[in-house]
């Protein structure tokens, strides 16, 4: 496993824990039981959901694990998307499709009826700055 793909299961890693503290979220994927892969720069992660909580965050490839939607994008622009304010076109995901830098793949169907969630999850990973007062 390389670096960037380490650092990935991390941050994936670190948005369940925050998705567990967030009831709010958990409520309103409640409905939302699926796997999603997840691919950077060709390196995949299996994101399963299970009643609007991550159950698990498995690195890929795999031919086996069946998904319903993928979303396809770079480390750099995943690294920007993360950004606590986001530079316009990095800051939703399809922003990133529609600047090049992002493909959204399979059941589109299915992310557009669990669209808030599944925004608001990988937003979790977003880092948090202090407003000054």
């Amino acid at each position: 496993m390389t670096t960037m793909e380490a650092k990935v299961i991390d941050t994936f890693t670190q948005i369940q824990t925050r998705l567990e503290a967030t009831p709010h979220l958990v409520r309103l994927g409640r409905l939302f039981s699926e796997t999603v892969l997840i691919e950077i720069d060709g390196a995949e992660v299996y994101l399963t959901f299970e009643q609007g909580r991550i159950t698990s965050v498995i690195p890929g490839p795999s031919r086996k694990t069946p998904w319903r939607f993928a979303l396809r994008t770079s480390a750099e622009a995943l690294e920007k998307f993360w950004q606590p304010r986001p530079e316009p076109g990095f800051h939703d995901i399809f922003g990133l499709v529609k600047i090049g830098a992002g493909r959204i793949d399979g059941d589109i169907l299915c992310l557009v009826k669990n669209l808030r969630f599944f925004k608001e999850v990988l937003g979790l990973a977003r880092a948090t700055e202090e407003l000054a007062a």
